[in-house]
C-alpha cells in the first residue's frame, strides 16, 4: 500500500501477515501507528476529519515512559527561588556579578564592570521583583558601601558600617558593625502566606564581641514586627543558629515583607549564610512544585545543565553547607551558592517520584572527575566516593542510570567547546572512566541539533560506530522573527516543525544503523519553542508581532508543540526513548513561581495528559484531515525547507494493559473548528468516553500570576454509539480521550 507523500510528513507502508493465528509485524514499525495518513484537499477551512482506529493492529513496542521528562538548570530562578523553597536572594552574601554580554574565545562569559550599567540592571531587577520604590535606592547605596547585593541597612543607616569579610572556608562573608540595638541588615521578600504561616531561619555566624541577634519580619511601612525571634550565644567561633518565625493569620498574603537581622547592642557580627524557608518545605524543595511535578507523573528529571554544567564541579556542591563555597555562574551571570547539589537533587527526585538524569561537565571538567561523580552516586558505601556519600548522610547508593556526556559542546557559547573530532576524543575518555566506575550506566553522547548539525553528527556516527549507543538532540528551534510578521504565521511554522524533526530523526536512526549500531537511541534532552521578536530599525513600521502575540514557552502553543513532539517520538519508537522538556520552574515552559506563588503553564498540563499513555501499546490509525501551509517565516525552518504543509489534525492512539484505548489528539490548525469522526475497529467500546481538553481562543494565550488558571484542562464525557464518536474540536486544542472497553 502506498500513499502520496506530503513533505515534511514521514510516510511508511505496512504489511501484516497472519500465520498460525498470530499477527506478525513485517514492514517499518512507524506504520504501526499511522499507515494511511491520507490528506484531504488543501482547504484550511475544511471542517471534516476522520480517524479510523485499527485496535487489532498493534506495534511491537510500548510508548516510552521517559518521553514526558523535564530539565532543570542553575539559570535565573529555575532552581534557586524556583524549585528550592529558600526565599531570600543572595543568602551567602556574595558579590553578585552581572553579565557583560561578551565571552572569551573559550566560551567563558565575562562580567560587567561599568558601574552605571550595573546600577541600571540592579534597579531594573528590583522593580521586577516588586521591591518598594523607595527601597531600591537604599539597595544601590548599600551595595556601593560594601553590603552584599540584595541586602540593605536596617535601623540608623549612618551608624551602621558594613564591609566584606571571609567565611570559614574562604569566600565572601559580610561584616556588620553596629552602634546599638536595632541596627543591622534587611531584605525585602514575598512569603507563601497563602499556604503556610510558619518560617524557619538559619544563620551561620560569628561575633567577635559576642553580640546577640534579633531576627524579625515586618510588613511594609510598619514599625512593629509581625514576628520576632532572639538569637543568643554567638561567639568568636563560627556556628549555625536556627529559629522560627510565625506570622499572624491577619497578615495579607500578597504583600511584601522585610526580614531584618539586627544586633541587640553595639558590636560586630559576621554572617556567612542566612536562609529563610517555609516550614512546609519538602527536603528543602518548594512543596507546590513537588506536588505539581508529582501530579504530572514526571518520569525523569535532567540536571544540572544546560550550559551551566560545562563549568560546574560537582564536588563543590556536597558536604556540609557551611563548607560549600559560592562560585561565579559564568554561563548565566550571578553566582552559584552550591546549596543545591547532588544530594539535594536526589532528594527532590525522590520526593517527586522520578528518575534522575545527570549531565556531566565535559567542558572544563575531567574524565576522572566524572568517574568520581558516578561512584559517589552508585558506588557501595565501602568505595572511596561511596564512603564520602555515606559520610554526608546517604549510605545507600542512588543508582543513577542515565548519564549524558557534556552539553552542546558543538557551540562556541559553551565553556571549552570543541570540534566534532575533539568531542569524539572526549567521549571515549569520559566513557572509559565512567564505565570503570559503574559498567551498568547508560551513556548519552552530545549530538548536534538535527535541523543543522549533520556534519557534527556524521562525524560522531562514523567515528564512534557501535560505541555510540545513544545520542542527544536539542531542537531549540525558532530564531529572530521580524516584528512585521503575522503572529499566526509564526504559530503555523512551529506547527510544522515536529514533522520536519520526525523526518530528520528517522534519517538519523537509519544512519546510525548503517554504521553498525544495532539498537540506536535518541534522547531529546532540551526542548522548547525558541523564537524571538527582532528589533526593527524602521521607526515607521507597525509591529504586528510583539512579546504578547509571540507564541513562546509560557503560551498554549508550547503545549500543542510539545504534544506533537511526543507524537513524533511514538511514531519513531523505540528510537526516541526520552524527552526532557525545558524546564521545571521559570526557565522556559513548565511551572512559574512569582512572589512565592506557583502556577502551571499550559505545557505542564499537556505533559501530564500525555504521560497517561506511557507504557501503552500504539495501534494503527488512518487519519484524513484538512491541511494548512506553513509560510516559513522562522529562520531555522527556512534552512530546512522552502515549502511546508501539515495536517490540521494529528493523533496517536494506544491500547492500555487493561484493554482501554487512549487517544491523544491535537488540532494544530488555525482555520476554525473541525468535526472529527472517530471509527473503532477490532474494539468493543463502553457506552461513554472521557475527554480532557486544553484549549484557548488564541495560541499565544497564557496563564499569569493574576489569572493562574485561565488555561487548564476541562473534563467532559461523550457517547460512543456503535463504536463511533463524533465531536467538534476547536483550533488550538490538545485533547486526550479515554475509551473504556466493554468488559
Amino acid at each position: 500500500m502506498s500513499t502520496k507523500r506530503h513533505f515534511p510528513l514521514a510516510r511508511f507502508s505496512l504489511a501484516w501477515a497472519v500465520a498460525a493465528g498470530a499477527v506478525a509485524f513485517i514492514a517499518c514499525r512507524s506504520a504501526a501507528i499511522e499507515t494511511k495518513p491520507a490528506i484531504s484537499s488543501e482547504t484550511p477551512h475544511s471542517a471534516q476529519a476522520t480517524l479510523r482506529i485499527h485496535a487489532g493492529r498493534r506495534a511491537p513496542y510500548a510508548i516510552p515512559r521517559l518521553i514526558t521528562g523535564k530539565f532543570c538548570e542553575h539559570l535565573g530562578s529555575n532552581i534557586y527561588n524556583g524549585m528550592d523553597a529558600q526565599i531570600l536572594r543572595n543568602p551567602t552574601f556574595a558579590d553578585i556579578p552581572f553579565l557583560s554580554g561578551q565571552s572569551s574565545p573559550d566560551g567563558v562569559a565575562t562580567f560587567q564592570s561599568d558601574p552605571v550599567k550595573i546600577v541600571a540592571e540592579l534597579r531594573s531587577r528590583a522593580a521586577r521583583l516588586g521591591w518598594p520604590q523607595a527601597e531600591v535606592e537604599r539597595l544601590v547605596e548599600s551595595r556601593n558601601d560594601g553590603l552584599a547585593c540584595w541586602w540593605t541597612r536596617e535601623g540608623a543607616r549612618k551608624a551602621i558600617r558594613v564591609s566584606p569579610d571571609a567565611g570559614p572556608s574562604g569566600g565572601r562573608a559580610q561584616r556588620i558593625e553596629t552602634s546599638g540595638a536595632g541596627e543591622g541588615i534587611a531584605q525585602w521578600a514575598y512569603l507563601p502566606l497563602h499556604r503556610v504561616r510558619q518560617y524557619e531561619f538559619e544563620l551561620f555566624a560569628r561575633s567577635p564581641t559576642e553580640t546577640g541577634l534579633v531576627v524579625s519580619l515586618y510588613a511594609f511601612g510598619a514599625e512593629k514586627p509581625l514576628a520576632r525571634a532572639t538569637v543568643k550565644g554567638l561567639s568568636r567561633e563560627w556556628q549555625t543558629v536556627r529559629g522560627t518565625l510565625t506570622v499572624e493569620p491577619a497578615s495579607p498574603a500578597d504583600a511584601i515583607y522585610r526580614l531584618a537581622i539586627t544586633a541587640n547592642g553595639a558590636g560586630q557580627i559576621v554572617l556567612s549564610r542566612c536562609l529563610l524557608q517555609p516550614a512546609d518545605h519538602v527536603a528543602g524543595a518548594d512543596p507546590d512544585v513537588v506536588r505539581l511535578l508529582k501530579e504530572s507523573r514526571l518520569p525523569i528529571l535532567r540536571w544540572p545543565g544546560g550550559n551551566f554544567v560545562s563549568g560546574y564541579h560537582w564536588e563543590d556542591g556536597i558536604g556540609p553547607a557551611e563548607r560549600r563555597l559560592t562560585r561565579p555562574n559564568h554561563p548565566w551571570g550571578g553566582v552559584e551558592t552550591n546549596l543545591f547539589g547532588t544530594d539535594e537533587f536526589m532528594a527532590l527526585c525522590r520526593a517527586v517520584g522520578c528518575e534522575p538524569m545527570i549531565c556531566v561537565n565535559a567542558g572544563n571538567g575531567a574524565p576522572d572527575e566524572a568517574a568520581r561523580w558516578v561512584e559517589y552516586c552508585n558506588g557501595p558505601k565501602d568505595s572511596p566516593m561511596g564512603a564520602r556519600r555515606a559520610a554526608n548522610g546517604h549510605p545507600e547508593p542512588y543508582n543513577v542510570r542515565h548519564w549524558e556526556i557534556g552539553n552542546e559542546l558543538w557551540g562556541r557559547h559553551q565553556i571549552h567547546w570543541t570540534t566534532a573530532a575533539g568531542y569524539m576524543d572526549r567521549y571515549r575518555e569520559f566513557a572509559r572512566a565512567m564505565r570503570a566506575a559503574d559498567p551498568t550506566i547508560r551513556l548519552y553522547a552530545c549530538g548536534a541539533p538535527v535541523m543543522w548539525g549533520k556534519d557534527w553528527n556524521d562525524t560522531l556516527i562514523s567515528g564512534l560506530g557501535p560505541a555510540l549507543a545513544a545520542t542527544t538532540d536539542h531542537p531549540l528551534v525558532g530564531g529572530q522573527v521580524a516584528p512585521t510578521a503575522d503572529p499566526l504565521d509564526v504559530y503555523r511554522d512551529f506547527m510544522a516543525v515536529p514533522d520536519v524533526l520526525q523526518e530528520k530523526w528517522a534519517d538519523l536512526e537509519r544512519q546510525m544503523k548503517k554504521a553498525g549500531i544495532r539498537e540506536p537511541r535518541l534522547a531529546v534532552t532540551e526542548l522548547q519553542m525558541f523564537a524571538r521578536v527582532a528589533r526593527s530599525g524602521d521607526t515607521g513600521t507597525v509591529a504586528r508581532l510583539t512579546s504578547r502575540t509571540l507564541v513562546s514557552p509560557p503560551t498554549l502553543a508550547e503545549a500543542i508543540y510539545d504534544t506533537l513532539i511526543y507524537h513524533a517520538a511514538v511514531r519513531l519508537g523505540p528510537f526516541v526513548e526520552m524527552v526532557t522538556h525545558s524546564a521545571t520552574v521559570n526557565h522556559g515552559g513548565g511551572l512559574r513561581k512569582e512572589r512565592e506563588r506557583v502556577y502551571a503553564n499550559p505545557c505542564h498540563y499537556a505533559q501530564a495528559m500525555f504521560a497517561e499513555l506511557a507504557g501503552a501499546t500504539p495501534v494503527e490509525t488512518t487519519l484524513e484531515s484538512p491541511t494548512e501551509r506553513a509560510p516559513v517565516v522562522l529562520p531555522e525552518l527556512k534552512s530546512a525547507t522552502s515549502e511546508c504543509q501539515f495536517r490540521a489534525m494529528d493523533a496517536v492512539v494506544a491500547l492500555q494493559t487493561d484493554g482501554d484505548l487512549l487517544l491523544s489528539i491535537v488540532h494544530r490548525g488555525a482555520g476554525g473548528p473541525i468535526r472529527l469522526s472517530v471509527n473503532l475497529e477490532d474494539f468493543k467500546a463502553a457506552p461513554r468516553a472521557e475527554i480532557r481538553a486544553l484549549s484557548a481562543d488564541v495560541p499565544w494565550a497564557a496563564n499569569t500570576l493574576e489569572q493562574p488558571e485561565a488555561i487548564r484542562p476541562k473534563d467532559s464525557t461523550i457517547a460512543v454509539q456503535g463504536n463511533h464518536l463524533a465531536l467538534e474540536i476547536p483550533p488550538f486544542t490538545v485533547m486526550r480521550i479515554h475509551i473504556p472497553s466493554a468488559r
